[in-house]
């Protein structure tokens, strides 16, 4: 059973406004009294998605459940997609642009740091239409 559903849009193409979204869910969940590891979790693997979206299409949206056995976010985007999702998958693996990557951003840790942080992660990608991607953090 749902506890609470929690929506928020992604910005484009704007840094500053990248981790809005995890930073209101990271609050929301320390006021619920959830544990600090659930909720690092939780924050990192949004804001990487954050990033992404921002990164690479213009924004989108992250939409949050929390139940009780776990917090389910799924970030979605309508921009260029994911050509080959195995090798994005891979450490180091970067298709941002220098202008980005001057800023800091775009090291390849995205949907690998995603993976880690998170106990499911699941990505679907269509080149052209956009991507969605699936994670779980688990309350054990």
């Amino acid at each position: 059973m749902n506890i609470l559903e929690l929506k928020y849009t992604i910005p484009g193409d704007d840094f500053t406004r990248a981790g809005e979204a995890s930073s209101a869910i990271k609050r929301k969940l320390k006021q619920m009294g959830f544990p600090p590891d659930l909720i690092r979790n939780v924050s990192i693997a949004t804001y990487e998605g954050e990033i992404n979206s921002v990164i690479h299409a213009n924004g989108g949206s992250v939409s949050v459940s929390i139940d009780d056995e776990a917090v389910t976010i799924v970030i979605e985007d309508t921009g260029k997609g994911i050509p080959d999702i195995e090798k994005a998958m891979q450490e180091g693996f970067s298709t941002a642009p220098d202008s980005v990557r001057s800023l800091g951003f775009g090291a390849g840790m995205g949907l690998p740091n995603m993976k880690k942080y998170t106990d499911e992660i699941h990505v679907e990608s269509q080149v052209g239409k956009g991507t969605k991607v699936t994670m779980k953090c688990r309350m054990t």
